[in-house]
């Protein structure tokens, strides 16, 4: 168990969407905690809910989404019931986010100079000679080349990879608590993406600040990740430190997923595969989720769902391992 000081907790999050045929639920009971310093992976196949959950942390849900029960706490504060203007004040300042294209993040019309230095400006008591050289700071710290000059210069001067940069130095302009970067690397070739990875982790380090990181890349994950949370159809399905969740998977769905990335000098014909697909939300079957494709279904999971369970340091949603599963049970 970590000794230091979670940053964000998030307790029984429950996000719905409300329709004519009644409430859709997206995200079911989901509870985590990342600590300072700490890497939280969020992975999943999409549907999952693993970017609904970042969003409800944060204030975003596109209507009719809303967060329709549970908590979230920031550094000890709850807020998740703030209004959208203090909400706002949160995101510049305390919650730093970097979405998967970072176009979405910069506006094209003004200079990546002019978007840092008039967040700094919101947010810090500077002057703005102050806030241009954190500004160039900040861009020479992400490995910006030449940021003194390059800070003058548009978003499409910029390749995919450096855009991402500027992106991140753009949440990272106020020191925040929190980072929530959603497939931050997912439109980046393989040696940006290492690149990326390797400069969260840093600033994680040297910032003390908790990371979010949400993607369905298990390799990113194994790279950057302290923890690992496993979502399916709304769940935390296993969490628990990246290796042992890795190399020691105790959810079925876990063990597909990890079966399923192919190995440097393994020689296998074939990759696991797991059969069917994610429900629906209007279709997500009684019992556990996963029960309909799991190869180790027996009866109770068909009508029960389990909660976590912990198993040696990792959590699973499984009930292989409740107390009195009997292997006769756990093979029917």
């Amino acid at each position: 168990m970590s000794t230091k000081k979670p940053v964000l907790e998030v307790r029984n999050l429950r996000v719905e969407f409300p329709n004519r045929r009644g409430n859709l639920v997206a995200v079911d009971d989901v509870s985590f905690t990342v600590n300072e310093g700490e890497v939280l992976g969020v992975v999943g196949e999409s549907g999952a809910g693993k970017s609904m959950t970042g969003s409800a942390i944060i204030g975003l849900l596109e209507p009719p989404g809303r967060i329709a029960g549970g908590e979230v706490w920031l550094d000890g504060e709850r807020i998740d019931n703030l209004s959208q203007e203090a909400m706002r004040k949160i995101r510049g300042k305390r919650i730093g986010m970097v979405f998967q294209d970072p176009l979405t993040s910069l506006n094209p019309l003004y200079t990546v100079g002019w978007q840092l230095i008039e967040t700094i400006l919101t947010h810090q008591d500077l002057t703005e000679a102050q806030a241009r050289k954190h500004a160039i700071d900040l861009l020479g710290e992400v490995g910006i080349p030449s940021p003194e000059k390059r800070i003058d210069q548009y978003p499409h001067q910029f390749s995919g990879g450096m855009r991402q940069r500027v992106v991140i130095a753009l949440a990272l302009c106020v020191n925040p608590r929190m980072i929530i970067a959603d497939e931050p690397t997912t439109a980046l070739d393989v040696s940006i993406q290492a690149q990326i990875i390797k400069l969260l982790k840093r600033l994680c380090d040297e910032h003390g600040a908790a990371i979010m990181l949400v993607t369905h890349d298990m390799g990113v994950i194994a790279e950057t990740a302290d923890r690992v949370a496993v979502m399916y159809a709304g769940r935390i399905a296993e969490i628990g430190p990246v290796q042992d969740v890795i190399k020691k998977a105790k959810h079925p769905y876990t063990e597909g997923l990890m079966g399923s990335i192919p190995v440097v000098g393994h020689d296998l014909e074939r990759l696991t595969q797991i059969e069917g697909s994610m429900p629906r939300l209007t279709e997500i079957p009684r019992g556990c989720a996963f029960n309909p494709r799991c190869p180790q279904v027996f009866d109770r999971c068909r009508v029960e769902r389990p909660n976590l369970i912990d198993v040696d340091r990792s959590s699973a949603a499984c009930w292989l391992h409740a107390n009195g599963t009997s292997k006769t049970e756990a093979a029917q």
